[in-house]
């Protein structure tokens, strides 16, 4: 499956992805810049932080509660926001469309 990658500088990164993964470790695996996931995926940094294309909404899931937790404490946050440590890849993410937002 593929997922890409809108970066800071506004050009894609599109990135193969094995599914059963987070989003963060693939994205730490490709060297996405702007996503690092300091704390390793248990939503407590923000460092992963992403906006998810419209489309993608429903099929990335709701937010955790301590996803949202982090996210109170996070500049730049709408509603589209998600921490990519907590979005789990599987096939029906293939195509997924996420802009980095970095840290």
């Amino acid at each position: 499956m593929e997922v890409t990658f809108v970066l800071q500088d506004k050009t894609t990164r599109t990135v193969e992805a094995e599914p059963g993964w987070k989003l963060m470790e693939v994205a730490v695996d490709n060297a996405v810049p702007g996503i690092d996931g300091d704390c390793g995926g248990e939503a407590a940094c923000a460092t992963c932080h992403v906006y998810v294309s419209p489309q993608w909404r429903e099929a990335t899931g709701e937010r955790t509660s301590d996803e949202q937790a982090m996210l109170d404490n996070t500049f730049g946050v709408r509603e589209d926001s998600r921490l990519c440590c907590q979005i789990t890849t599987d096939e029906e993410l293939d195509g997924l469309i996420v802009e980095v937002v970095g840290s």
